[in-house]
């Protein structure tokens, strides 16, 4: 069988199982549709967790990022991971004890104030939709090359699945359907890391591959017949085609220290990561549900820079100087590179008219793609079959596009594995993808039914009508994160990144300061997300939206790590306008008191 075959038996019988669950679970109460009922075992919910926040950006984009970057990919590593060590000790046992729904239900309650609630429901739904126009982005990425159909037409699909079991299910089904799909995401992507790091260096294993020699093909290039290790070739090729070295920094360590903070706080004040821990039972599985996650989430963290050195490799050792004329006697252009090609995903640019395929350090195109088309509007082709762009970068000697997003994807293509393994693959994206779009959309549409119409605007509304509220407000969800997907501002880790870093400068202070300052007013927190998210909106808008260069970078700090400088607004405001205004009131401090002690035990007594 073919691949599309294998992908359409695989995404299938995947979805159907999704389907499935959301139907054994669908939600019946309102707590049903925003907390699961509070019954979610801790191994479960960590499941569910690391489905929840390995979304699109883990699986398909940031081991290309890696790839293309290098040493300086590090970054998304560090951070993602120890924003988790964070929510562990900091935030989850503390707001699960808080016992509410959402995280702008603790920030209205801990700072008495519906003002404090809107403000923070306006920063869930604007983090919420920068996150998941990633995530819709992943999913038509997907569909455009496994089911053949436009990215567009991809992105339809996926809204179409995320409304039945998020609108369905609410929380319950969500949870239940990110467990299944954190064990199809998990094995879709260690089976082929582990297929290709045994043909690349003999080892079974991805992370000792990693480290190791290489072996076959690519192994007995090495001159003498001395194998060297993969990091060292990658090096060597690097710098031969005009790249700087694979493990060598190019980043400023200011910016490298900015995003990797800004990812790590960024993780602990995501609002539907933070949500999951009201889900279970007890305040002691909170912690225990963030142990797991980091677990879960480790697998994948630790495989995920030998994958992306392993695409590196194979894409240069196959591609370049390839002959796209597939002449008899040289080296040829393979199969899968023209495949990709008609998804508009990756494109060549025969610049020396030598037929040859010259990866190069620079641009091919001066954008993306822009693909040239016929009088009939067929793809129009060049003299070696090739498809023709209308913005070629001639100051550049690149004839290779390779959009990042397709290197995980492509990879088990590129390493010329079974079909069921790349649609394998292609399931496993879509789950990431899928599971991630479902818990974001479902914090728009509680942030809207609870924080907004239940506890502002209509605080009669019944149980039933809230619920309705909740499902209509996850359909309109759905709808505007679709126009998200087909209109994305950028590549999925990338759009991702600045998610992190709307809720580093906004969430993230809001809690610790609830938590652990009982000086901490309405006045104050308030006044700091505003300063704080209006300030990283604007300069990423600035310097992705508005013509904004690197050079123009305050002290070389780009629009993924300004969410850093943003959360320090946001603590500085914050403080300052608190200390100048009246403090909360006893019940307020007495709340915080009861959230910071742990169960069981009694408060510390006068003296001690």
């Amino acid at each position: 069988m073919g691949v599309q075959t294998w992908t359409f038996l695989i995404v299938g019988a995947t979805f159907a199982l999704y389907i499935g669950i959301a139907i054994w679970s669908r939600a019946s109460t309102t707590g049903d549709f925003y907390i699961a009922g509070r019954g979610v075992h801790p191994v479960v919910n960590g499941m569910a967790t690391g489905a929840d926040w390995m979304s699109a950006a883990s699986f398909i984009s940031m081991a290309g990022l890696i790839s293309f970057m290098g040493y300086d990919g590090s970054v998304y590593l560090m951070g993602w991971t120890g924003g988790y060590v964070l929510l562990a000790l900091l935030l989850a046992p503390y707001l699960r004890k808080f016992g509410k729904f959402t995280v702008p239900d603790f920030v209205g309650d801990r700072y008495y104030s519906n003002s404090a609630r809107i403000v923070a429901v306006v920063c869930a739904v604007f983090v919420s939709f920068t996150y998941v126009a990633g995530q819709m982005r992943g999913v038509g990425v997907v569909f455009s090359r496994f089911l053949e159909v436009e990215i567009n037409i991809g992105v339809m699909i996926g809204m179409a699945i995320v409304f039945f079991y998020a609108v369905l299910g609410g929380m319950k089904g969500i949870t239940y359907t990110q467990a299944a799909q954190y064990c199809v995401l998990i094995f879709a992507y260690l089976v082929p890391a582990f297929f290709i790091s045994i043909l690349l260096t003999n080892h079974l294993i991805p992370q000792i591959g990693f480290g190791g020699a290489l072996a076959g093909e690519v192994g007995s290039q090495v001159a003498n017949g001395e194998s060297v290790k993969l990091l060292d070739k990658l090096n060597q090729l690097n710098t031969e085609l005009g790249f700087a070295e694979y493990t060598t920094g190019k980043k400023p360590l200011i910016d490298v220290l900015c995003i990797t903070f800004a990812l790590m706080v960024g993780t602990a004040g995501l609002p539907h990561v933070i949500v999951r821990f009201y889900t279970v039972p007890k305040v002691r599985d909170a912690r225990l549900s963030a142990g797991w996650a980091l677990f879960f989430i480790a697998i994948l963290y630790t495989t995920a820079p030998a994958v992306a050195a392993f695409a590196r490799t194979n894409l240069i050792e196959t591609v370049n100087e390839a002959n796209y004329a597939q002449v008899e006697g040289e080296k040829s252009i393979p199969r899968w590179f023209k495949t990709w090609e008609d998804t508009g995903l990756l494109a060549w640019v025969d610049k020396n008219g030598d037929g040859k395929v010259q990866y190069r350090a620079g641009n091919a195109v001066t954008d993306k793609p822009n693909f040239a088309t016929t009088e009939d509007g067929q793809p129009a082709r060049g003299p070696h079959g090739s498809r023709l762009v209308t913005n070629p970068d001639e100051a550049s000697p690149n004839e290779l596009y390779v959009d990042r997003d397709i290197m995980v994807l492509a990879n088990p293509e590129i390493a010329a594995l079974p079909a069921w393994v790349i649609a394998l693959v292609a399931a496993g994206a879509l789950a990431a993808a899928l599971s991630t779009a479902a818990g974001l959309l479902l914090v728009v549409s509680t942030s809207i039914s609870h924080d907004l119409l239940k506890r502002v605007f209509v605080p009669s509304i019944t149980e039933q009508q809230e619920l309705t509220a909740a499902r209509v407000a996850a359909a309109v969800a759905v709808l505007i994160a679709g126009y998200f997907g087909i209109n994305p501002p950028g590549f999925v880790a990338q759009v991702v990144a600045f998610a992190f870093g709307l809720a580093a400068a906004s969430f993230f202070p809001a809690i610790i300061l609830g938590v652990f300052v009982k000086r901490a007013n309405r006045e104050g927190v308030v006044t700091g997300m505003l300063v704080g998210i209006a300030f990283t909106a604007a300069y990423i808008i600035y310097f992705r939206f508005m013509g904004g260069t690197p050079d123009q970078y305050w002290f070389g700090i780009s629009p993924e790590g300004i969410g850093s400088v943003g959360m320090l607004l946001n603590f500085g405001v914050a403080f300052v306008v608190s200390r100048f205004t009246p403090p909360p009131p006893e019940d307020v401090q007495e709340l915080v008191e009861h959230i910071r002690i742990p169960a069981g035990s009694t408060a510390p007594t006068a003296g001690h």
